[in-house]
């Protein structure tokens, strides 16, 4: 990500918040199939993760009033902003619990975009957060044709491709609408963030500091986007958008020659990205699993 210092992480800003509250009870109940309910301490670091994650969205201009909405899902359990909360406002008592077929169990009535985020999670089960925005640059881009059909987001910058990968953008309906769940549900395309029409952003990650940071880039992403359009772009080449994303293990499934006539740089330059990008992810990945989607990428 490119400009001034990124937001304290939701993680930071948790650890540096005074631990005087509880965060609001999971109702219990039995655990069914084997699958274990979170415990009270479990649920508490969550609230205060999540607590912090609103803060930091907001810290980085990304939801205005009292748009957006976040989850984390601990357990068998979900924690999720109250409907018309402000995310920068946010206490612990303002977080909703549902389970995970979206039943509200307690705390206030839940964000309206409960269906969203459930698709999200059944998308990928090994993400336990989802961050849906209505930032300015991620509206502004879902107002346009997408740049192609699996992603309306052009390969501009390779820390979109490190963090986020393709971004579809999903057709419109109502925001609230259960349908949108069904969107995310039914798209045959793997996406880990996807544009909505006419309306905002949602993205989800392994955990809250990854889909915050996420967040933050694609927002970055989309403004670019915004930027060069009408212009001549210079768009990565295809073989190094496949590069980058395999070795972030990000989601791109565009044709190969997708973007190349765009992108000024000749087939000798490509190859010879693709085997730095190439050599640079197998030196990450040497006696590890290299760096995280959700670490500073530029650096």
């Amino acid at each position: 990500m490119s400009g001034t210092d990124a937001p304290m992480t939701p993680a930071a800003a948790a650890a540096a918040a005074p631990d005087s509250a509880a965060a609001p009870a999971a109702a219990a109940a039995p655990a069914a199939g084997g699958d274990r309910l979170e415990t009270a301490a479990e649920h508490a670091t969550a609230g205060r993760l999540l607590v912090a994650a609103g803060r930091a969205l907001v810290a980085a201009g990304l939801s205005p009033g009292s748009s957006g909405n976040v989850s984390v899902r601990v357990g068998d359990r979900l924690l999720m902003t109250g409907t018309g909360t402000q995310l920068g406002d946010l206490a612990l008592d303002d977080l909703s619990v549902l389970d995970l077929a979206g039943a509200h169990l307690g705390g206030p009535a839940p964000s309206k975009e409960v269906a969203l985020h459930l698709a999200m999670y059944a998308k990928d089960s090994s993400h336990t957060a989802v961050v849906h925005v209505h930032s300015p640059s991620a509206v502004a881009l879902s107002c346009l044709e997408p740049w192609s059909a699996h992603s309306a987001v052009p390969p501009l910058t390779p820390y979109s491709l490190m963090r986020v990968g393709q971004v579809p953008l999903l057709p419109f309906v109502a925001p609230g609408d259960p349908a949108m769940g069904a969107l995310v549900s039914e798209s045959p395309l793997p996406f880990r963030a996807a544009l909505l029409s006419n309306h905002g952003a949602v993205v989800s990650g392994e955990d809250l500091d990854r889909a915050v940071q996420s967040t933050i880039e694609l927002e970055e992403a989309c403004r670019i986007a915004l930027l060069t359009q009408g212009a001549a772009r210079r768009l990565i080449a295809p073989e190094q958008v496949r590069a980058i994303t395999d070795a972030w293990g990000m989601p791109w499934t565009g044709p190969a020659d997708e973007g190349g006539a765009s992108s000024g740089v000749g087939a000798a330059g490509s190859a010879a990205g693709a085997d730095s990008a190439a050599a640079g992810a197998g030196a990450a990945g040497a006696g590890g699993s290299g760096p995280l989607p959700g670490e500073d990428a530029a650096n």
